[in-house]
């Protein structure tokens, strides 16, 4: 039976939980006759009739879930085996041992269930962090509504210590937020007006009047955990082998038992014993650890990343994140912030605080991106424009604009070509290139004031991330379309191995094939969009800035909802717990195998011995795969 098929959320206590609590009544009753059968109190009759109920409650779960199996998909199930052992067993008389299997292997089946059931609980519960109901905001009147009823457009209030409803954009209001159930990032992001907050994340501070972008069925938290319980569902190759190996195996198992029974029988050998043997047969092969050893794992390892921020979308993924050798990266977006930003002003004459000023006075009338890096930073240090007239924008090297009766250029170095070659200018230019910067110069025709440096800044965890790769072994990789100066100066920064720039997408794919041969299985790290055909091309791809983006987590196979690089060595390093965890079971599981089966033709196994046995190894994989989720 696959665990995987029950589909029931289950929060209570164990015993509570019906196929386990069914089993321990089963095996209490079970025990009790068998105590007071022996001790001279119980008619054999009854032993017997209490054997029948127990095995009537402790397996009518997992041998219908077999008949359902048999006549539904027509397939011999290990439920299949287990039931002509214990009809086998009672047909020799062997009714303690009947009942014991059923109690035994129905505890074992349940256990393993509960540990599917609460796995899947686990994430369900950040459903418990979204509140039932908002402070809607209509007509001017604040009124309570359900949280499902909110619509797009509507307006609704978060106060200090209440969770956010549903996702949304800040319209009034700043605060401190806590996102760690959405991204797993542990410390409070400040928000403003114009910001993104997500369902399910907490106000810390002040008052936020938010405008809702996605309904309570469709927010972030929603698809977060739906995505998780659908990965949970994903089988990787390792569990899908195994499954299709137990059900070429089951029906061989089956039809050896019954040769162990006809064939001694046509030669007029001891039935009984030959019976016996066929029944702890029947126990001693069935693969249930075997079954067993992968799905417990991949669960728990997909459950605990889900938590942590990290959206693996299935057992394959999780396989896969186990077996990488090299870590590629783009740059744009994902080692760095995505946006320009101006690192450097440097005066040639007057000073830093005057060249900013023309600068800002010119840039503040155009759209560029370059432009705005420079408004942003001129009113972060509180700088003040001068008044400028004539504006006009030079497509393709600047802006010019007339201040205080001079035309004031700002621009690439051919717009200024003469004055940017003089030899100390130029050092400086060339000093700033090899820091990966774009150089902006500010002057008139005759006079150069300075210029402005402006770079994409690396993400602030980027360097400790990439070092945690390289702890781990990894070969790191940037695969950009930036120049080779400006990735190659990032790259020295962060402590990168190598270096491809001038990519196209199409390039980016022939990279990623070109390491997957060479030096193995690729992790590609991207945005999601743009680096989609690199993503789909690599082992795992991982997108960036998934929060709320719908795109990004269908472009890849891995999303790090919080942009958080750090978390690639966690998720990448959960991969390999689970993988070798997967192994250690199987490899467990083939050697009890190995053992019992040889044993049980013997004869030198009994039926309740080989029942012990079997049901221990299957709850010892399902102990040993929960292992991932404390790693």
């Amino acid at each position: 039976m696959e665990a995987g098929q029950e589909k029931a959320i289950f929060e209570g206590a164990w015993y509570a939980y019906p196929p386990v609590r069914n089993a321990l009544l089963a095996g209490l009753l079970t025990g009790f006759s068998f105590a007071l059968a022996h001790g001279g109190w119980l008619p054999r009759s009854a032993e017997i009739a209490a054997y029948l109920v127990a095995m009537i409650l402790g397996g009518y779960h997992w041998s219908r879930e077999g008949f359902e199996e048999l006549f539904q998909e027509r397939v011999i199930g290990i439920e299949i085996l287990m039931m002509a052992a214990a009809v086998g067993s009672a047909i020799l008389g062997m009714w303690d041992e009947a009942a014991f299997l059923v109690f035994l292997y129905g505890t074992a089946e349940g256990l393993e269930e509960l540990t599917y059931a609460r796995t899947r609980a686990a994430i369900r519960k950040l459903f418990d962090l979204a509140p039932h109901t908002a402070q809607v905001l209509r007509d001017g009147q604040e009124a309570t509504v359900p949280a499902q009823d909110l619509k797009v457009g509507d307006l609704f209030l978060v106060r200090p210590g209440e969770n956010i409803a549903t996702d949304g954009i800040i319209v009034e209001g700043r605060s401190s937020v806590n996102e760690a159930p959405v991204t797993g990032e542990s410390m409070p992001v400040a928000k403003k007006e114009g910001m993104r907050v997500f369902a399910g994340t907490f106000n810390q501070e002040g008052t936020l009047t938010v405008q809702v972008t996605a309904t309570f069925e469709d927010n972030t938290l929603a698809k977060m955990i739906h995505l998780v319980e659908e990965a949970q569902e994903q089988k990787g190759k390792a569990q899908l082998f195994i499954e299709k190996f137990g059900r070429m195996y089951a029906p061989f198992v089956l039809a050896g038992a019954v040769l162990l029974v006809v064939l001694p029988g046509t030669l007029g050998l001891p039935l009984r014993d030959w019976m016996t043997k066929a029944v702890v047969f029947l126990v001693a092969a069935a693969p249930c650890a075997l079954v067993m050893s992968t799905p417990v794992a991949i669960a728990a390892g997909i459950s605990k990343a889900g938590r942590s921020g990290v959206l693996i979308k299935g057992g394959v993924h999780l396989e896969n994140l186990g077996k990488i050798k090299v870590v590629a990266f783009d740059k744009t977006g994902t080692l760095t912030r995505g946006e320009p930003t101006v690192t450097d002003v440097v005066p040639i004459r007057g000073d830093a605080a005057r060249v900013l000023s023309l600068a800002y006075s010119v840039e503040r009338f155009s759209e560029h991106p370059l432009a705005k890096a420079i408004v942003k930073k001129a009113e972060e240090m509180e700088v003040r424009p001068v008044d400028v007239t004539d504006f006009s924008s030079l497509v393709g090297y600047g802006a010019r604009a007339t201040v205080a009766g001079r035309t004031v250029y700002v621009g690439k170095e051919t717009l200024l070509a003469k004055l940017s070659q003089q030899a100390p200018v130029a050092a400086a230019i060339e000093a700033l290139k090899k820091e990966g910067k774009t150089v902006i110069l500010v002057g008139t025709e005759d006079a150069l004031e300075g210029l402005v440096a402006i770079r994409d800044e690396p993400r602030p965890e980027a360097k400790s991330a990439i070092e945690a790769l390289h702890r781990q072994g990894f070969k790191v990789v940037m695969l950009t379309g930036d120049t080779q100066l400006s990735a190659r100066a990032l790259a020295k920064e962060l402590g990168i191995d190598e270096v491809r720039a001038d990519l196209k997408p199409e390039d980016k794919v022939l990279a990623v094939k070109e390491l997957e041969k060479t030096d193995g299985a690729v992790a590609m790290v991207g945005d999601g969009i743009n680096d989609a055909p690199a993503l789909a091309q690599a082992t795992v791809g991982v997108a960036m800035g998934t929060a709320g983006s719908d795109t990004a987590i269908h472009a890849a196979d891995v999303a790090l909802m919080a942009d958080d690089l750090e978390k690639l060595a966690y998720a990448t390093q959960l991969g390999r717990t689970a993988r070798k965890i997967a192994r250690q079971n199987i490899a467990f599981s083939l050697a009890i195998l190995a053992v019992l089966i040889p044993a049980a033709l013997a004869g030198t196994m009994s039926v309740a011995l080989a029942v012990f046995v079997h049901e221990s190894s299957e709850l010892a994989a399902v102990a040993n795969g929960l292992r991932v989720a404390r790693s």
